[in-house]
């Protein structure tokens, strides 16, 4: 099973016997072959904790479960899409921003304060970003939404990569990641993102920034 870019707001997926791939609903576009779709309840790859941790971020909608036989093309809301392939690594990726993956990947659900601290849970409070990261890990195909199109920061010790928490779709590697901000914690209520607060990534790895600030 493959993941394919056909245009910039829309990729083409080919779905094989005994393979599945999973969607976020309404993602569908239009497809041939004998494929069905199917409310997936358990949150894909990642069970129950997934599903929960999902639910708790505001996901509202379960993913599709898809398979059969057949080619499925896939596009929402006339967002940019981008293929991501991971070799054996982990990508941590805003629920809101994954469109569809195979089901080589499994899913599950990082908070985010695991990494960053209290300034990881002080960016889900304050830029309206969720506590809960998706992680997606093993071999396989990944697309994400975002607006203006997406492009790749890559992250080196030497060069740590600061990016807008409203502009930020994707990263993975071994990265840490951290809320920085100039401002004083009475500054930082009810203030939104910009240059006030910055997303700091280190490490090694790759980080997709999207083109816009406009959430999805």
């Amino acid at each position: 099973m493959t993941l394919r870019e056909i245009n910039s707001k829309m990729v083409e997926a080919t779905v094989a016997p005994g393979q599945r791939l999973f969607s976020q609903r309404g993602a569908m576009l239009a497809y041939r072959g004998d494929v069905s779709f199917t409310p997936n309840v358990q949150g894909g790859q990642g069970g129950l904790m997934s599903m929960i941790g999902r639910r708790v971020a505001g996901e509202a909608t379960p993913l599709m479960t898809v398979e059969g036989s057949g080619t499925v093309f896939f596009g929402h809301g006339g967002h940019h899409l981008h293929v991501i392939s991971l070799s054996g690594d982990t990508l941590y990726v805003e629920a809101d921003r994954l469109l569809a993956f195979e089901g080589t990947l499994r899913q599950g659900t990082m908070f985010m304060g695991s990494q960053g601290g209290v300034m990881g849970m002080v960016r889900g409070q304050v830029t309206g970003q969720g506590l809960f990261t998706t992680t997606l890990q093993g071999h396989g195909a990944v697309a994400v939404m975002a607006h203006g199109g997406v492009f790749e920061i890559p992250i080196t010790p030497q060069r740590p990569v600061h990016v807008d928490p409203q502009a930020y779709v994707a990263h993975h590697g071994d990265v840490r990641n951290k809320l920085s901000t100039a401002l004083g914690w009475r500054d930082m209520v009810g203030r939104g993102s910009g240059e006030a607060f910055q997303l700091e990534l280190s490490g090694s790895g790759t980080v997709y920034v999207q083109a816009s600030e406009e959430k999805l």
